[in-house]
């Protein structure tokens, strides 16, 4: 068994213990490739932010596990080669959905796991997450469940309809599973069509897709029943239409592409939600740059040539969601 303290990880608890009371979230950003690692770290030292590296099962299948798990670690010492003596990394499962993986993971030096039992009848939902619960806090890993549905695609996880978290719910849940923070569906959908069309409205200057809001009303509720307990929001890509724009024009075919609005997700930032989930506009960055290579640069096929751009691209990005989306730029315990 390789514990998570031996690979220089930490879990989350400390750090969202500090990002509820400062009203900041924490970026959860998800990886399968080396590139994408290095953009993560590369961004989070320059900003002084704490980061958590996520890792689906449909990455687990790609990339392998073990190597992900000594790119973690790597991603540890890099962060301190880049002049960063005190990075605060978390290595996170996202959406298990089996007690196995999740032992899985707890074993191989993950300090943070998901246990999704969202699509489970309430009762199972209680059970299962409670029995990850009882295994990682045996090795001081922090467990996040979900209550409610998501809509959307995210590798294995499919749901056609969301279901909103209930109020009235999360407290019997939260206390009778022991999670240690609480995923909620308030209207954020995973992919990069996040809503369809009808259920939207369109800009008449631009005529580009405007998603309907957040259901910020049960937010504030759940604020109410659970004070100070850390929410974590899935589905939070934001699918920036430039990039959008880039992936059509060189060849792309993504039409009616949308996100959530990043001044919603600024907004539920400065809340009870400490965690705010980004998959889809990492791998809209590095499509959009890579493709406008390739057209720019036919005769190249080295593929540091085009991955080079690639990682510069995503890294853009993920320093404009910590600085101006979620505010966790310069909130390490220590620089």
């Amino acid at each position: 068994m390789t514990n998570y303290k031996e690979l220089g990880l930490v879990n989350t608890r400390e750090m969202f213990k500090r990002a509820v009371a400062g009203g900041y979230a924490i970026p959860a950003f998800n990886f399968n490739t080396l590139e994408q690692m290095q953009a993560i770290i590369q961004a989070a030292v320059e900003t002084k932010s704490p980061v958590i590296m996520q890792v689906s099962k449909g990455a687990r299948n790609y990339a392998n596990g073990t190597i992900l798990r000594y790119m973690a670690q790597g991603a540890v010492e890099y962060a301190k080669e880049l002049g960063c003596e005190h990075p605060e990394i978390v290595l996170h499962l996202d959406h298990g959905d089996t007690f196995e993986l999740c032992k899985d993971c707890i074993d191989n030096g993950f300090s943070s796991v998901m246990i999704d039992g969202s699509s489970l009848p309430y009762e199972d939902n209680i059970a299962l997450t409670k029995k990850v619960v009882d295994y990682a806090h045996q090795h001081d890993v922090t467990v996040e469940a979900e209550l409610g549905v998501l809509a959307g695609v995210e590798d294995e996880v499919v749901a056609e309809e969301s279901h909103y978290t209930k109020p009235e719910e999360v407290i019997d849940f939260s206390t009778r599973s022991g999670c240690d923070s609480l995923a909620i569906s308030i209207g954020t959908s995973h992919g990069a069509y996040k809503f369809k069309p009808e259920q939207c409205t369109r800009d008449p200057k631009t005529g580009k897709l405007v998603p309907p809001p957040l259901a910020f009303d049960v937010l504030h509720e759940i604020e109410k029943k659970l004070p100070g307990f850390p929410i974590v929001l899935h589905g939070s890509s934001s699918v920036p239409q430039d990039e959008v724009d880039t992936i059509n024009k060189f060849g792309g075919n993504l039409p009616d592409a949308v996100g959530i609005p990043e001044e919603q997700l600024r907004e539920a930032s400065k809340s009870a939600v400490c965690k705010i989930n980004i998959d889809s506009d990492s791998r809209l960055a590095m499509t959009a740059a890579i493709r406008k290579h390739f057209a720019e640069h036919p005769d190249h096929f080295d593929p540091r040539q085009y991955l080079k751009p690639a990682r510069e691209n995503m890294k853009k990005m993920y320093i404009h969601k910590i600085v101006d989306v979620l505010g966790s730029d310069g909130k390490l315990a220590q620089c």
